[in-house]
């Protein structure tokens, strides 16, 4: 089996349909169980008290909303490449869900900073970062959007989608590249020193897996409804041409 058969739409919605359930089980089982983990069974940080607790939401959604452009960036290669147009609606359908997890991560890091920082909002290297990320996201929604053509689109919103890496990767890395700044380094790392106490990592890890395969799930059960959509535009057009 070669993972090209999946440009298939037909053996793609048959297989989504399977995996879905799944899917969905196994992503709320892990946020569901991750955050009351978190909120209930973790004690108190000695520094940060309380507010620590919103990293179970916080890092779980930064760390999709990245993960999501690079997806979209893989998806909108492979139709530049090879013209599957599975691959260019894959990338269409994760973009809503990559633009609701970075504006999960800008809302929770303001409420997490504000106590922290004494300021809701700082022009602090990461966060403006991920501000651009976010509006990079809405530009390619809405370019999709504007244009009647699916495959100029989808031409389109592939190089708007490599510019918009730049900033997806200086989301991730923004506090390697500029010391200064307000926000912390990353909560886990291959660094053991610099981790998160394994009392507030393994219910962050189950979090962390739970925001994944939501993330799958929900992009599998959206291609498929952008391939239906595709379908029914085709239909309702060679209907069209019959009666004319």
């Amino acid at each position: 089996m070669s993972i090209w058969e999946y440009a298939n739409p037909k053996k793609f919605l048959r297989t989504s349909e399977r995996v879905l359930p799944a899917l969905w089980v196994a992503a709320g089982a892990c946020i569901v169980g991750g955050l009351i983990w978190g909120f209930f069974f973790t004690p108190d940080d000695y520094r940060q008290g309380s507010s620590v607790k919103i990293i179970y939401l916080h890092v779980p959604a930064a760390l999709m909303a990245i993960n999501a452009w690079f997806m979209m960036l893989v998806a909108s290669l492979i139709w530049v490449i090879r013209r599957h147009h599975v691959s260019a609606l894959a990338a269409k359908a994760a973009a809503p869900v990559g633009v609701v997890m970075t504006l999960i991560a800008l809302i929770t890091g303001a409420i997490w900073g504000q106590p922290m920082w004494g300021t809701w909002w700082a022009w602090d290297p990461r966060l403006t970062s991920f501000l651009v990320l976010f509006l990079f996201y809405l530009g390619y929604i809405a370019l999709w959007e504007a244009i009647d053509n699916p495959d100029t689109a989808a031409d389109l919103t592939s190089i708007l989608c490599l510019v918009g890496s730049v900033f997806a990767v200086l989301s991730r890395y923004a506090v390697n590249f500029w010391n200064q700044g307000l926000h912390q380094g990353a909560s886990l790392s291959l660094d053991k020193e610099e981790n998160v106490a394994d009392v507030f990592a393994f219910p962050l890890y189950a979090c962390m897996a739970g925001f994944g395969l939501l993330f799958i799930a929900l992009v599998l059960y959206r291609t498929g409804t952008e391939i239906r959509a595709r379908r029914m535009s085709a239909l309702i057009a060679r209907e069209r041409m019959m009666d004319a």
